[in-house]
């Protein structure tokens, strides 16, 4: 029983370690832009079915997303210093069992929305299309971030449709400066590998940019920050929301200090620190609701 036991046990923290569960800044950075989403839907706190829904939501398929691309970079990902101990390169979890956990994880995903209504599942489908295509784009698509940043942004239709049952353009405007937020922390996530990906001829924004990359980043920073603040003004009303955003903007100083030399160590510690200025986005869209 004790020999069994322990197989178990490292069979889960391989299965873990697949899904980053270490790892949680991969899953903030979609749940904070679909918890503003949810909050500006709701016309405040959303209720806790909506907010258990999207939470866990976006938890399984981040991780249903990580087998899925595990499973397409199995022979890029182990001659790439940051990614050649995954446990599908390395062998450890087999290409069959990490589809099955990834096709298990979305479809407990499924299972939540499909609690909501039929629009909100419809999207739920077309966010899965875009989640399956990403892996590939990087073969064929000279700024794969782009298709991540639509990947990454379906939540925020998906929160308007399952709180009010249409998609109005307020939807849309808010997943299109999300992307430009994706541009930014993927492309100095590709700045950490971009000697690795111009090696094996993989295409990335941070190779297709060039020395415009930093440049580039910041622009898609404002962008982003400029797109939220001014379509949220008649929405999320009052100092805490302005507080927030000039925190987030103090957070963009803060990334260009680190990632202006271009080492892997300061883009890969702006990538992962980029989820607390996802966070003071959506601190200052709920707390501005609350003091309403």
């Amino acid at each position: 029983m004790r020999v069994l036991s322990s197989a178990l046990e490292n069979r889960l923290a391989l299965y873990l370690d697949l899904i980053r569960w270490s790892r949680p800044a991969g899953w903030l950075l979609l749940l904070w832009p679909t918890l503003g989403a949810l909050w500006v839907a709701a016309g405040g706190f959303p209720g806790w079915h909506l907010l258990t829904v999207f939470v866990l939501g976006t938890i399984l398929m981040r991780s249903a997303g990580c087998c899925i691309n595990d499973v397409a970079d199995r022979e890029f990902d182990k001659h790439v210093k940051r990614t050649a101990g995954r446990p599908v390169t390395i062998g450890a979890v087999s290409v069959r069992e990490a589809l099955l956990v990834g096709a298990l994880l979305a479809l407990l995903a499924l299972a939540l929305v499909l609690t909501t209504n039929t629009l909100t599942v419809g999207m739920s489908c077309a966010a899965l299309a875009v989640t399956l295509a990403y892996p590939y784009a990087k073969r064929y698509v000279s700024m794969p971030q782009a298709v991540l940043g639509v990947a990454f942004g379906m939540g925020i239709p998906m929160a308007f449709a399952a709180v009010r049952g249409d998609l109005p353009p307020l939807a849309w405007v808010l997943m299109l400066g999300n992307l430009f937020w994706v541009l930014a922390y993927d492309t100095e996530y590709a700045m950490v590998d971009r000697d690795d990906d111009l090696r094996l001829g993989i295409k990335t924004s941070a190779i297709t940019l060039g020395r415009w990359d930093v440049p580039v980043v910041m622009l898609c920073y404002l962008t982003f920050i400029i797109i939220w603040a001014l379509a949220l003004m008649p929405y999320a009303q009052g100092t805490l929301f302005y507080i927030a955003i000039a925190v987030a903007l103090a957070q963009v100083v803060w990334h260009f200090t680190m990632i202006q030399a271009r080492t892997r160590a300061g883009c890969f510690k702006a990538f992962r620190l980029n989820h607390w200025l996802g966070f003071a986005v959506f601190s200052g869209i709920a707390a501005s609701y609350f003091a309403q």
